[in-house]
């Protein structure tokens, strides 16, 4: 059985983690792999192996923070594998598990002891200078909004082909539920438990007082578009990453991704206890 561990490179306990557990696992003849680039960055050249020949794991293991945990979820693409995260990070609010439980973790998601909890993904078609640019799955966030020093942007909010809004900001963030306590938190939004489906738009920074955080239907598409080609000088970031984007921006559609995320949670490690934990302090 083949399982793909996804480390930090950065992050020397992550390091330590990754080769204990791939030790770990070969000794019970399951075969630990990594990408090509991560296995050489953490000094296990013969465990690497293509992105593209990754195949259809059984497991994932992400060992570090959320970001690392996002690194595993782009790596598998629409693949539903179930992904262990153990916080050995900073944050770790989508770890399943914390790096003092290591191993017993690993053998709690063997054993399928573990509680699965699942999250919904977004998908943004990107337009620019007339035509596409691109297609992005998120499991956090879109950001649509001005790039760098430049000066705000003019954006219109449409629903369903319905224009609602018109209006100069710094940007705009479409959000997941999983995604409401990351950028969207930061720029005003509401807390989502990842057990509603939907998308989330808040504003950054809006220059009008009517322009509101709303949450929209699971069947809703969503569109954001630059009307002024004055103020059109407007990024998109995916999940964090910056999208090429070498035209101007002509609009983004956002919908609710058809494929769910499955993050894998040892029993007494739900969404308000995290929460309570992480951001609240109770």
């Amino acid at each position: 059985m083949r399982i793909l561990l996804v480390p930090n490179p950065a992050n020397t306990r992550s390091v330590e983690a990754t080769r204990a557990i791939s030790e770990h696992l070969a000794s019970m003849d399951y075969e630990p792999v990594l990408v090509e680039d991560d296995a050489t960055r953490c000094g296990m050249p013969q465990a690497g192996v293509a992105r593209a020949q990754l195949g259809d794991p059984e497991l994932v293991i992400a060992l570090g923070g959320d970001g690392t945990i996002l690194k595993a979820v782009h790596l598998m693409g629409v693949s539903e594998t179930p992904v262990l995260g153990v916080n050995l990070g900073r944050l770790g609010f989508l770890s399943g598990a914390d790096g003092d439980r290591l191993l017993e973790a690993v053998d709690s998601a063997l054993a399928g002891d573990v509680r699965i909890e699942r999250h919904q993904t977004l998908e943004a078609s990107v337009i620019a200078g007339g035509r596409g640019a691109g297609r992005y799955r998120v499991m956090n966030e879109v950001f649509i909004g001005r790039n760098g020093l430049s000066r705000g942007v003019e954006l219109e909010l449409s629903v369903n082909g319905e224009k609602l809004y018109r209006f100069i900001c710094d940007g705009v963030v479409i959000a997941t539920p999983t995604g409401s306590t990351a950028y969207a938190l930061s720029a005003g939004g509401p807390i989502i438990s990842p057990e509603v489906r939907g998308l989330l738009f808040v504003p950054v920074a809006p220059h009008a007082l009517g322009v509101r955080p709303m949450v929209f239907a699971p069947g809703d598409r969503v569109s954001i578009s630059c009307p002024n080609p004055v103020r059109a000088d407007a990024c998109v970031m995916a999940d964090g990453d910056q999208v090429p984007c070498r035209t101007s921006l002509d609009s983004v559609e956002v919908w609710v991704g058809e494929h769910d995320i499955r993050l894998m949670k040892l029993d007494g490690r739900d969404f308000y206890s995290t929460l309570a934990d992480t951001f609240l302090g109770a």
